[in-house]
């Protein structure tokens, strides 16, 4: 295999026959289909290896895996959107960067410096920039990601990690596109407690989560609308997006007390909303006060923001046998202006002025 070397120190192994033949970018299912390579890195004797970009392809692991057996593993979500044949947009990839540090702290992991992740990345779009879907509404999922190499059964962290990038052209990630999702909270399960690992990323919080959402689709609902662990009544997140309350002209979102993830787009949302002159409030909102004001007349909108859906309007609320619905069926003005001005950055149809986005040059 030809191994070429870039400026950066990064070596390169290109495929000799390239998968995207294998692509239906008319229907893209997300998560389905992958790119040509992927960036590795090995963490080994309190040091990170040079990267390499190889094809995308099966990884060789023993069944005595740490993290098959212990959970540490972490990850990022991020998208690449087509701007030309020669421009493609990351999104903000500074503040994924440290909130994966921020994780792997959290996991004790070990953290990589911003230089040998965005270079990487940089890298990895260049050699498989035709991968980025160009139709509107679709985009190249990015997927860094870290787990525990260690060959060994002990209940410690391990002294080994690797580290992955993978892409995959994707579409809308809920089926019902952008029609508005429906929502329920559940009596039985948490999501997460304060002290414990809800503000990070890591794989055991979303296993834990695959049963009451389940559970949720079997009853109709999209997802899980998560409560507090400790009083059951404060609204966190939805299973997969952070969750915003559009009441009168005030924007609602939970506040960051350690058992919520910190959403890139729920903080860009606040951004927008507060330069658009909204009062924008971050702080414990119970669901009887989503529920009163849905019956006041004040609840307007409601809506989610994550980098899968950037923002997914909310038509449908069930709380303990009581329902709300919320709009007319379809996205609320609010929610859909900022759907408008984040994808119009992303796909660079719309001014910039925050330094969000992140150009990488392909030709």
């Amino acid at each position: 295999m030809n191994e070429l070397m870039t400026s950066s120190r990064i070596k390169i192994e290109p495929v000799q026959n390239s998968k995207i033949h294998e692509i239906d970018f008319d229907n893209l299912v997300f998560g389905r289909k992958f790119s040509d390579h992927m960036v590795v890195m090995e963490y080994e004797n309190g040091a990170w290896s040079t990267p390499v970009i190889k094809p995308y392809g099966p990884i060789e692991i023993t069944p005595a895996m740490n993290s098959l057996h212990y959970g540490q593993a972490i990850f990022e979500g991020m998208k690449a959107f087509y701007v030309d044949e020669e421009t493609i947009h990351l999104f903000r990839p500074e503040v994924h960067f440290e909130r994966l540090n921020n994780t792997a702290r959290r996991m004790c992991i070990p953290e990589m410096d911003y230089e040998t992740f965005i270079v990487g990345l940089e890298e990895l779009i260049k050699l498989d920039h035709q991968f980025v879907p160009k139709k509107e509404g679709t985009a190249l999922y990015i997927r860094p990601f870290i787990f525990a190499s260690d060959d060994l059964l002990a209940a410690r962290s391990s002294n080994k990690f690797s580290y992955y990038i993978i892409t995959s052209p994707v579409g809308a990630y809920y089926p019902e596109g952008f029609n508005p999702v429906s929502l329920t909270t559940t009596d039985n399960y948490v999501r997460a407690v304060v002290g414990g690992t809800g503000e990070a990323k890591t794989a055991g919080n979303y296993a834990a989560s695959f049963l009451p959402a389940r559970e949720a689709q079997e009853a109709g609902y999209t997802q899980v609308l998560w409560l507090d662990a400790k009083e059951r009544k404060y609204i966190e997140e939805v299973g997969t997006m952070n969750i915003h309350f559009l009441i009168d002209d005030v924007v609602i979102t939970p506040e960051l007390t350690g058992s919520i993830l910190p959403g890139i787009t729920r903080r860009s949302v606040i951004q927008l909303a507060k330069d658009w002159g909204y009062k924008v409030e971050e702080r414990k909102i119970t669901i009887d006060e989503v529920f009163e004001a849905s019956e006041n007349g004040s609840l307007k909108e409601v809506f989610g923001s994550g980098t899968a859906a950037v923002i997914s309007p909310v038509g449908r609320i069930h709380h303990q046998g009581k329902t709300i619905n919320i709009g007319t069926g379809k996205i609320g003005d609010f929610a859909k202006r900022l759907f408008d001005e984040i994808t119009g950055m992303q796909y660079g149809r719309v001014e910039d002025p925050y330094g969000w986005i992140h150009p990488v040059k392909v030709q």
